[in-house]
């Protein structure tokens, strides 16, 4: 993967340094830095990486080529320089949750994607400096699967009271003028806090747009404040190397995990009341239809990243973290397929493949730190008997052709995804094989 320029590094490296160093320093003659071409180019290449559709204007990065990528940059450059930038509204567009519902995501235009990627280049270093150790989502080096082999540990170490939050429409409720407010306590740059403002105001009078570039980032500085909340619990209740809180958070899909000992009960409690006055100061609504508190001893489950986790004896009478797929991530899979299968029904198998390796590759990778295999094993089966049909119906045949089209001919010849391997990317003492499972 390419890295950025020298030069920009250098400078994200130096302001990480001195935000690290100085953490009430505020930094000043960040704005020259946005509006530098290096800085400009840079996020138009990693707008085009994730390349995505185009935003209201109907703008392609096929067209902005055409017209040449320097004339459109340079263009952008003195709209900044000039700030006479004006950010278009962004385009909307629903699209299916889990739970039935439709989440709304915009989609910037290609001019607006890069204005924000320039601004995020510049400010994440500083905001990555005071964020917390268990905020995981969207940030440089750290990944859901980091998040789980977290709360993992956490209950192999007998931390197995959950405190489940959920926020309601965290994103679409964020209050511009308290990010602004968190921005100026480490910015003192008016021209960038304008711009801020600008493409804060452009996705409404509140929220931070699903689907923005700078967006992961504001919603992270916007819940740190929990986050130290719950680092001082943590530092409060220590004893040598163990505390009796834990907790993960991924943008705003958070578990606070605490000790279970009865003596703890009222902990429990403290944690809990603290936790609900951060999100009040920040206006942010719990969700109490959806908010829940779960004792993992009394043989209970909570969700979190697409996982339920339980607490089961190994065969060597341990007590360990049982993590299965949920459920309706299943279904969402094989829907998915089974709309590939539908479209390509006439046509060739060897394009009906080449659509649904992907999605099986990116699916079976993110769920195999889990006690997976035996989900696996049933997609795997579906899916088979899925391509036989298609193979059947091309042949104008009945059955599924069990002699006729072998496994070894299906995956080494046709070359079908085959890798429904578990792999336990979480450390051995936090998550053990499934049969290992009494």
């Amino acid at each position: 993967m390419r890295k950025a320029p020298i030069r920009l590094q250098d400078l994200r490296r130096r302001l990480y340094i001195k935000a690290k160093a100085e953490p009430a320093w505020r930094f000043w003659g960040l704005y020259v830095h946005v509006c530098k071409r290096e800085t400009l180019a840079e996020a138009y290449r990693m707008a085009k990486a994730n390349d995505g559709a185009p935003g209201i204007d109907g703008v392609t990065f096929q067209a902005v080529e055409a017209g040449g990528v320097a004339q459109f940059l340079e263009r952008l450059r003195e709209e900044l320089v000039q700030r006479t930038y004006r950010p278009q509204p962004a385009r909307k567009v629903e699209i299916p949750k889990g739970n039935g519902k439709m989440r709304q995501l915009s989609i910037p235009s290609i001019r607006d994607r890069v204005v924000q990627g320039a601004l995020r280049l510049i400010l994440e270093p500083i905001f990555e400096a005071e964020f917390q150790p268990g905020s995981f989502g969207y940030r440089p080096k750290k990944s859901a699967h980091a998040a789980i082999q977290r709360v993992s540990q956490a209950i192999l170490e007998g931390k197995t009271y959950i405190i489940d939050l959920d926020l309601r429409s965290y994103f679409d409720t964020v209050k511009h003028h308290i990010v602004l407010e968190k921005v100026a306590r480490r910015v003192d740059d008016d021209a960038v806090l304008w711009l801020l403002k600008v493409l804060l105001e452009a996705s409404g009078k509140q929220g931070v747009p699903q689907g923005g570039i700078i967006s992961p980032l504001l919603s992270n500085l916007y819940l740190n404040e929990v986050d130290k909340m719950l680092e001082r619990a943590k530092v409060v209740t220590r004893h040598e190397r163990w505390t009796a809180v834990e907790y993960a958070r991924f943008a705003d899909d958070m578990v606070i995990l605490v000790d279970s000992h009865p003596r703890q009960q009222w902990l429990r409690q403290a944690v809990e009341k603290r936790l609900r006055e951060e999100l009040a100061k920040l206006q942010v609504e719990v969700n109490e239809e959806k908010s829940r508190k779960v004792d993992l001893q009394r043989g209970e489950s909570f969700a979190f990243l697409g996982f339920d986790f339980r607490r089961v004896r190994s065969r060597r009478g341990r007590w360990m973290p049982l993590l299965l797929p949920k459920g309706k991530k299943r279904t969402a899979l094989l829907s998915k397929l089974r709309e590939v299968f539908r479209a390509h029904r006439s046509q060739p198998v060897s394009g009906v493949i080449e659509k649904i390796n992907p999605i099986l590759r990116g699916w079976v990778r993110y769920f195999a730190i889990g006690h997976s295999s035996r989900c696996f094993s049933f997609i795997r089966n579906w899916v088979e008997m899925k391509i036989r049909r298609h193979l059947a119906r091309a042949c104008q045949r009945r059955g599924f052709g069990w002699k006729r089209w072998s496994r070894e001919w299906m995956y080494g010849t046709l070359g079908l995804f085959s890798e429904y391997r578990v792999s336990y990317r979480c450390s051995d003492s936090a998550v053990a094989p499934l049969d290992q499972v009494s």
